[in-house]
């Protein structure tokens, strides 16, 4: 089965613009709250795979089977399922530019340190997977990094070509699937015991949610390897011309832009959603939506972006992008913030209420999560020039201890 994802976007809206020209810190406030954005969506889709074990087998919770379960399951798969981690996607390849370009105006060595930060993305990810969430995508992104990497002198024309290539032999895996009747799912009977023995597993110890994470994993792996990976890499492409053209850095050039990314990717991005979400999701796994999906959630991703930046230029855009752009500057830490605590919430490692909380619940709770977020960020940004994770992340990544607190005013 597919599962769901939260790639973490190296690097901050800190760094310098690409040399297309440097870019006001309203819009590298503006990239970062796009983030912070991301970061929300992600909470709501990963959060119900906390709160019950079953859609990692390929079938909803029976226990939550009214028409009101439904309606939410499917109105995060129509709005959000398959679509922020393309933009979380769209962000890693981003940030990769500027961290290139701030690399070369400094005249140091770009290729040892970001080795060195996706070495530590990598093992932050393979603890997050084994203790807490073996639906982690960071060490994925840790070895797709490998291939930004080789393509960083990419033409961001051939950039976008390969997105396209990657994303069009994703979908012909799914309509391979679907003209030669291959099933995604599990059988019914059998979904159904795995996720009560999951669920009880992850309602236990410590002990039991490690095991259960480390017998999953190879079921993950195929996810990631045959949907997700590939998409992903699709996005960081994406991010790579996008941050070549410096889009992000200077909107206010891009108006037509964004105007047609809304007008096409609302229309073209919903249509594919509403087979997406009319099919069950990801749980549903049904070949044919699959394929629509993943050539039109770009399009809806992208109309997000494109709504958030024609909204970050006016007054209520501005406080919007105030209130959100900290949790963007942390948001690695935030992401496993939000594991860490949906574990406790859900699982053996403290309450374990997985299996008994409803759809709606759930989505109030990663509401409540992510507000909490927002304060805690702000605050934290207001004393610390890095979320705890970034920091030491910034640490393995130069090699050397960065400042822990900003100086007093």
């Amino acid at each position: 089965m597919t599962s769901p994802t939260h790639p973490f976007p190296t690097g901050t809206a800190e760094s310098p613009a690409p040399a297309t020209g440097p870019a006001a810190p309203s819009r590298l406030r503006d990239v970062d709250a796009l983030r912070g954005f991301a970061l929300f969506g992600i909470l709501v889709v990963n959060i119900a795979f906390f709160a019950t074990a079953f859609p990692w087998h390929g079938i909803d919770d029976p226990a939550y089977a009214s028409a009101a379960d439904d309606a939410v399951r499917q109105t995060v798969a129509l709005l959000f399922e398959l679509k922020f981690y393309l933009l979380f996607s769209f962000l890693f390849g981003y940030s990769f530019t500027l961290q290139l370009e701030s690399a070369r105006r400094r005249g140091a060595a770009f290729v040892p340190r970001f080795l060195r930060r996706l070495a530590g993305l990598f093992l932050l990810g393979a603890a997050h997977a084994v203790l807490f969430f073996h639906g982690d995508i960071l060490t994925t992104y840790a070895l797709l990094g490998l291939v930004l990497l080789a393509a960083r002198r990419m033409r961001p024309r051939t950039a976008m070509i390969w997105a396209g290539v990657l994303l069009g032999l994703v979908a012909l895996q799914m309509v391979g699937a679907a003209v030669t009747g291959a099933s995604l799912a599990t059988d019914p009977a059998v979904a159904l015991a795995e996720g009560r023995a999951s669920t009880e597993a992850l309602a236990g110890s410590p002990a039991t949610v490690i095991a259960e994470h480390l017998r999953a994993m190879p079921q993950m792996l195929l996810g990631l390897a045959s949907l997700q990976a590939p998409a992903a890499l699709a996005a960081f492409f994406v991010g790579l011309a996008a941050g070549k053209r410096g889009v992000l850095a200077h909107p206010e050039r891009h108006t037509r832009l964004w105007r047609t990314l809304c007008w096409a990717g609302y229309p073209l991005g919903l249509a594919g959603a509403v087979l997406f979400a009319t099919t069950g999701g990801t749980t549903g796994l049904d070949p044919v939506a699959l394929a629509l999906t993943v050539v039109t959630a770009p399009l809806l991703a992208a109309a997000y972006v494109a709504t958030l930046f024609q909204i970050f230029p006016t007054r209520i855009g501005d406080v919007l992008s105030r209130t959100l752009a900290p949790a963007g500057r942390m948001a690695l830490s935030n992401y496993l913030g939000q594991s860490v605590i949906c574990a406790v919430v859900f699982t053996g490692w403290g309450f374990g209420l997985v299996g008994q909380v409803s759809p709606l619940a759930a989505v109030l709770v990663a509401v409540a999560v992510f507000a909490a977020q927002v304060a805690a960020s702000a605050w934290w940004m207001r004393g610390h020039h890095y979320g705890p994770v970034e920091w030491l992340l910034r640490a393995l990544t130069n090699a050397t201890v960065p400042p822990w607190r900003r100086a007093a005013a």
